[in-house]
């Protein structure tokens, strides 16, 4: 999975970089040179999880949202 961050100033970007170095999260910054690479790789593999997607409900694979609220609502009572 990619996501791409753009901070709103250096303090957001110094403490984003703390956080992910400290659960040692691998990760790459300063992309802005290779923006459209990084943005084309992005919308290629989001795609390809939209493909997937769609192939798992034409093969059945998924739940309905009437059993989802049945769920919910037995949740709900349980609670």
């Amino acid at each position: 999975m990619s996501v791409l961050v753009n901070t709103q100033n250096e303090q957001q970007e110094k403490v984003l970089l703390a956080f992910l170095d400290s659960l040692h999260y691998s990760y790459q910054s300063g992309i802005d040179d290779k923006a459209e690479e990084a943005t084309a790789a992005f919308i290629d593999n989001y795609n390809k999880e939209i493909e997937q997607a769609d192939a798992e409900i034409e093969a059945g694979n998924y739940i309905k949202h009437d059993d989802v609220e049945h769920f919910f609502q037995k949740r709900r009572k349980a609670l």
